[in-house]
């Protein structure tokens, strides 16, 4: 993610489809997960090699969203703004992020005009969107400090209660961990560490980094 961090977001955990049929066209949505642009633009060209002998194949996709969010579309051939754009729309309102979307039509023959295309697009993304999984990631703050031997067995029981999980142990005169901390628990860890210690781990002057990670209930 770029710009402002969000403390979570949700993301495909698998792909779906919806199909509809309007004045004999047939409209399928596709949806799936796409983390980069390389890899929306796999994803579509793979839907093209599913249906090779689709008329159209309009697509949309949005790796992040915000006031710089990254994103794309296309009307493969439709008249302008009547499926790329549209598909955009629904999927900066569904609350999903690191998705791609591709509309594909078979013509029927009758011409639905721009406000029958607009809603055709729209609708079948949304048909795929109602049975796509969905996971959520969260943002950790990866931390690392050492605690004496005395402390570590009492400490490894409090963690799962923060969603805390640990991500190293290295045992030597001391024990050093390396934790992945939730974002939004790490206040609440770092008051207990601090009681724990009588001040010597202070939580936030430990932080090496941050990533994003499935919380650890889900895992």
């Amino acid at each position: 993610m770029e710009g402002a961090r969000p403390v979570r977001y949700t993301y495909p955990a698998g792909t779906a489809q919806g199909e509809i049929v309007i004045k004999n066209s047939v409209f399928i949505g596709t949806v799936g997960h796409a983390p980069t642009v390389e890899a929306a633009q796999a994803f579509i060209a793979q839907v093209r090699a599913t249906y090779p002998d689709a008329h159209h194949h309009a697509w949309a996709y949005l790796i992040y969203g915000g006031p710089q969010g990254l994103f794309g579309f296309s009307d493969d051939g439709e008249p302008g703004g009547t499926a790329g754009r549209p598909m955009l729309a629904v999927l900066q309102g569904s609350g999903i992020v690191e998705i791609v979307a591709v509309g594909t039509r078979y013509f029927g023959g009758i011409k639905l005009g721009t406000g029958g295309l607009v809603r055709a697009y729209s609708q079948c993304l949304r048909e795929a969107l109602q049975s796509l999984p969905v996971a959520e990631c969260l943002l950790h703050r990866i931390v690392r400090f050492e605690v004496d031997y005395a402390l570590y067995g009492a400490l490894r029981h409090h963690l799962p209660a923060f969603g805390v999980y640990v991500e190293e142990a290295l045992f030597g005169a001391k024990v050093v961990l390396t934790l992945a901390v939730p974002f939004d628990r790490a206040e609440a860890l770092e008051a207990m560490l601090r009681e724990m210690t009588n001040g010597a781990v202070i939580l936030r002057s430990c932080v090496i980094g941050e990533r994003y990670a499935a919380p650890l209930l889900e895992r």
